[in-house]
């Protein structure tokens, strides 16, 4: 299946993997001959380029220590603060991860890098399912937000927003994806995701690949589907868009493309139209090749789900990017996403790595503080460590923690590659216990398991600490789905007090001490009705954030989204006693 193309971009990994070490020094040497004389690093460097200096000199920083310098620049001074080269605008990141989206420095050269991504990133995926661009259509589900206009004039916006503006992807959106460019940028989320759908399922015989940048968006979007699915069929039996969009850009788009096709609704009407929805997107997409969207670190959860809904087509992660730089890719895109290893590429960013420590299972004191350990290079981590990845940028990031901790798997050639572990510090704590975002997953992973064989999955989970009594106590928020028309009120209440058991048993030797001593008081998991979470997601987006980069929060911290949820508990179980 391969193409000269594809050849080319292999070669070039395999080039760049090979050569690893050179690059990696390469590519700091040429970020310091470039920004040593800026602001910042004068400060640190006194204008010298030496790779041991800025090692011993540069201190290693998170987005706060940088604020306030992005913040004169996003004000109007020049980008020279923290870069030789012209800022040409910001990317915003994730509001919901980790707080208040970030503001994150672009240049020429940053745009640079990302086209070169382009050259061979998709060659993995081609090896594979061979080139999807000749072979038929995209159905993504793709939603912009608003730019910001910073006081110095430049623009702010996602990463994904800045590449749905770029003239080569507007050009080539007919050709390649099933969603105009106005239903991308519809300023209503719901209104945008039923056109997308619904041009989806018109063109469905050109859908070669099905997706969203995340997983929990390709989910969002079925269960949309599911809800809407009799509305869908209507508009495409009669070739009339329903009334209930009023977006004049979407109901532009959908003149142009829309006309009766009863043939069309009555077969789509008969798939949708059965008692289980296993294995839909290959019932109503069967030219799709594979399911593509990230399916680790958060979105972990939504995998099982998912498979359901996708019975047999494969889930693929294809890389690992986030706002401050991309990072690596997914070589072996078949594996199943519980194994799923990202390959750094060594010319996207200088990368360093701060070795996390894990004493679990050692001690239940309080972790230390690591900022003083040595950063560990590229090509120098060990396999099987956990390290928290930090990240010098030609845009004038300089050794700043990412928060992605991350644990090496193996090498390819000699470059490292890494599993995705979880967010840095996103963690439920009572006393002096950390509990964190892969602790709450193993565990939830234990406790669902109980569920399953009786024919119930849980589709959406999230946490908080209670402290409104003494001791205060873990709350996890659970989302139950029946198979083939079971309703979770079947459930037997005894169920769900052994998943709160299973749970605590599953956690870490800290928690279980503290839970022992009546530091900590009986789990709960409180059972909330279906569309919870869809709920939670319609108040983030309400808020600013974009559907297609909404995470949801793996712990509550806001006040409205924690009321939003307990309006719809239905049932409140707990722990009867400590673990063993």
């Amino acid at each position: 299946m391969a193409t000269n193309g594809n050849e080319g971009g292999l070669k070039m990994i395999e080039e760049l993997t090979t050569n690893a070490e050179q690059i990696q020094d390469e590519e700091l040497g040429e970020i310091l001959s470039r920004n040593a004389g800026t602001e910042y690093l004068r400060g640190f460097l006194h204008g010298q380029t030496e790779k041991q200096l800025f090692k011993k000199n540069v201190p290693i920083v998170t987005y706060e220590h940088l604020k306030p310098y992005i913040d004169r620049i996003a004000n109007g001074e020049t980008s020279d603060i923290l870069l030789a080269e012209p800022v040409t605008g910001f990317f915003l990141s994730s509001g919901t991860s980790g707080g208040q989206p970030k503001l994150i420095p672009v240049s020429a050269e940053y745009h640079k890098k990302g086209a070169l991504v382009g050259t061979f990133a998709q060659s993995p995926m081609m090896r594979h399912f061979g080139d999807i661009n000749q072979a038929g259509k995209r159905m993504e589900l793709m939603f912009a937000r608003p730019e910001i206009e910073t006081p110095s004039g430049l623009k702010a916006a996602s990463v994904s927003t800045s590449i749905y503006n770029e003239s080569k992807f507007r050009t080539n959106l007919p050709k390649l994806y099933t969603s105009p460019i106005e239903t991308i940028f519809c300023p209503d989320p719901n209104q945008g995701l039923y056109c997308q759908l619904l041009f989806g399922l018109i063109q469905r015989d050109e859908v070669v690949k099905v997706g969203s940048l995340f997983a929990s968006t390709v989910l969002r979007g079925i269960k949309f589907l599911e809800n809407h699915w009799q509305e869908l069929c209507y508009d495409i039996k009669t070739g009339r868009l329903s009334d209930w969009i009023t977006d004049s850009g979407c109901r532009n788009a959908a003149s142009l493309i829309m006309k009766p096709n009863p043939e069309q609704a009555d077969l789509i009407e008969n798939i949708c139209n059965c008692k289980s929805w296993e294995g839909i997107i290959r019932k109503l997409w069967t030219k799709a090749r594979y399911i593509g969207c990230i399916c680790t670190g958060a979105m972990r959860q939504y995998t099982t789900e998912l498979e359901f809904y996708c019975r047999g087509l494969p889930l693929v992660s294809a890389f690992y990017a986030c706002s401050e730089t991309f990072c690596g890719l997914n070589l072996e895109p078949l594996c199943k996403p519980c194994d799923i290893s990202y390959t750094l590429l060594p010319n996207m960013a200088y990368f360093e790595f701060l070795p996390v420590k894990n004493e679990r299972d050692e001690s239940f004191e309080m972790k230390s503080n690591d900022e003083d350990t040595e950063l560990v290079d590229l090509v120098n981590v060990k396999v099987g460590q956990c390290y928290e990845l930090v990240v010098s940028t030609c845009a004038g990031l300089y050794r700043y923690k990412v928060g992605d901790v991350l644990m090496v798997s193996g090498f390819y050639n000699n470059a490292p590659q890494f599993q995705f572990v979880e967010r840095k510090n996103v963690i439920l704590s009572v006393d002096q216990e950390k509990t964190s975002e892969t602790d709450l997953f193993k565990a939830v992973t234990e406790a669902k398991a109980l569920l399953d064989p009786l024919g119930f999955i849980l589709t959406e989970y999230t946490s908080y600490v209670d402290t409104s009594s003494a001791p205060g106590h873990y709350v996890l928020f659970w989302e139950i789905k029946g198979k083939e028309g079971k309703h979770c009120k079947e459930l037997d209440p005894k169920i769900m007090v052994e998943c709160c058991s299973r749970m605590e048993e599953s956690l870490h030797y800290t928690y279980k001490i503290y839970r022992k001593r009546n530091i900590i008081a009986a789990l709960e998991i409180r059972v909330v009705k279906q569309g919870s979470f869809e709920a939670l997601m319609d108040y983030f987006v309400s808020k600013g954030t974009s559907l297609s980069q909404y995470k949801k929060p793996s712990c509550i911290k806001s006040e409205e989204a924690l009321k939003i949820l307990d309006s719809r508990v239905i049932g409140k179980y707990f722990s009867p006693k400590p673990p063993l």
